[in-house]
């Protein structure tokens, strides 16, 4: 591996670990920064970038278990020894449920429409105007903690999900909106999407990787880790990070910064 090959998985990584739990959109970065800068795909390969691109994600996946690791230990105590108002398992899986099953009746279609310039840049619009139409529309009475929330409200939130299955949308910006607008704090909201993404990510990444395999080369192992690496170191900075931010400056902030990130595209692509 070449220094600067090895500064761009670098970069790659830390741009994947920034920005895959904010809600900014990772895919309109990954747009600016490697398809117009650092273009890994000369060195990795058409298809093995892609598949790097999902296996760094891991990285991400596992910085979330690190920082609520008390919490998934918590998870796995049997429900009859838990006791009081808690969040269980069932949440998770009622609120990750819809956008599993349409993600995956509807993979090769997504995969092969809608990952296009133009439709992220709507992506990223929409979820901005849902961002700010969420801060701006929070009920009263808001629950504090994520150990408060039901099973409508999981649903609900999981229904909202499946909007960032369009690319560009973002994950964390659906269903975090989605979370303030069914009454829950923004800290609680975002707790709840991070613990969810867990499953769905994890599952999402293995079976890409696994129908990817074949354009595997071994070669490329020293990016794979490095990247995941980066990703990982990243990720832990940036969700500790929002997690202290978030119920202090709210969406609009991060709404905004996806309207200047559409401009900038905008500007380097048209």
């Amino acid at each position: 591996m070449e220094m600067m090959e090895f500064i761009k998985v670098v970069i790659l990584g830390m741009f994947e670990g920034l920005t895959e739990f904010a809600p900014v959109s990772s895919t309109g970065h990954m747009i600016l920064v490697d398809e117009m800068w650092l273009k890994t795909d000369l060195f990795l390969g058409d298809y093995v970038v892609n598949t790097f691109k999902v296996f760094i994600q891991l990285g991400s996946i596992l910085a979330v278990v690190v920082i609520f690791r008390d919490r998934f230990k918590d998870l796995l105590i049997s429900s009859r020894k838990r006791k009081g108002l808690r969040l269980k398992w069932s949440h998770i899986i009622t609120g990750l449920l819809p956008a599993a099953i349409l993600g995956f009746l509807f993979e090769d279609f997504i995969d092969k429409h809608l990952f296009t310039l133009e439709t992220v840049l709507i992506g990223l619009g929409a979820g901005a105007v849902f961002m700010i139409a969420a801060d701006l529309h929070q009920p009263k009475g808001r629950k504090e903690s994520v150990d408060q929330i039901s099973h409508s409200q999981a649903f609900t939130i999981g229904i909202f999900q499946c909007l960032s299955l369009w690319p560009g949308f973002s994950r964390s910006g659906a269903t975090i909106s989605a979370g303030v607008v069914m009454g829950l704090s923004h800290s609680a909201a975002a707790d709840f999407t991070f613990i969810m993404a867990v499953p769905i990510m994890l599952g999402a990444s293995s079976l890409s990787i696994v129908n990817n395999l074949a354009y595997f080369q071994w070669t490329a192992v020293p990016y794979f880790a490095v990247g995941f690496l980066s990703a990982f170191l990243f990720a832990l900075l940036s969700i500790r990070f929002f997690l202290k931010l978030i119920n202090h400056v709210k969406l609009i902030p991060f709404a905004i910064y996806r309207f200047i990130l559409i401009v900038v595209i905008c500007f380097l692509y048209f």
